[in-house]
């Protein structure tokens, strides 16, 4: 598994497909497709993929699992529902489809829109390790966006949502509503082609336990329950 720096300007594999985030496939390509119809510039279809991921596929953290085809753009692209690192996944493929050099990131947050339901499921911790995000390759120059809060859960909780233009990074709130801090970046686990999730797994075990695989109730009220 390649590492390439956020530095570097993108590369073959950038619009290349890989296992999980396959840009070839026929799901994808028609989800890519259908979001950037009528859209020109790379900038314009980027921002119109990041909110139809961000809005079409409900947040939830509840479907945390080990089958590694859950974790495939072509998977994820049907669902109704998933968390931060398949929508990233979805975000990073359609890019690639759509033409614009993508790669798959990760970083350590802290505090970001939890609840003791899923405080407890993480077994007391409210670090999140190995949150997903997309760089995208845009005037130049690499942007982050991460597509995790769907719009309407974010005014349940009071904020925002993270909002893409293409020309600056689109992260996870540092404020709530009440401009109280929210959330903080630990630690930045960089940029990779595919998904690491060997190593996502590894780390998820020894943050959580196997209960973070547990199954749990899901769907547009999972969340908050």
């Amino acid at each position: 598994m390649t590492r390439p720096t956020e530095q570097e300007p993108p590369t073959g594999p950038d619009l290349k497909p890989g296992w999980f985030t396959d840009s070839d496939a026929p799901a994808v390509r028609t989800f890519a497709d259908r979001v950037t119809a009528g859209r020109e510039t790379p900038r314009e279809r980027a921002i119109a993929l990041f909110d139809a991921v961000r809005d079409e596929i409900w947040y939830d953290p509840f479907v945390v699992g080990t089958d590694p085809e859950a974790y495939r753009a072509s998977r994820v692209a049907g669902g109704p529902n998933n968390w931060c690192v398949p929508k990233a996944v979805l975000l990073t493929a359609a890019a690639r489809a759509a033409g614009i050099p993508a790669r798959l990131g990760f970083a350590d947050v802290r505090n970001h829109l939890n609840t003791a339901r899923l405080r407890e499921r993480m077994g007391g911790a409210d670090l999140f390790v190995w949150h997903g995000y997309t760089a995208l390759w845009l005037d130049d120059r690499w942007v982050k966006a991460t597509p995790a809060f769907n719009a309407e859960l974010c005014a349940r909780f009071g904020v925002d949502p993270i909002t893409f233009d293409g020309t600056r990074d689109a992260l996870m709130h540092e404020y709530d509503g009440a401009g109280s801090r929210y959330m903080s970046y630990e630690h930045d686990r960089g940029t990779f082609h595919d998904l690491p999730l060997d190593d996502m797994l590894a780390t998820f075990r020894e943050h959580y336990g196997e209960e973070m695989f547990e199954s749990a109730v899901t769907g547009r009220d999972a969340f908050t329950r």
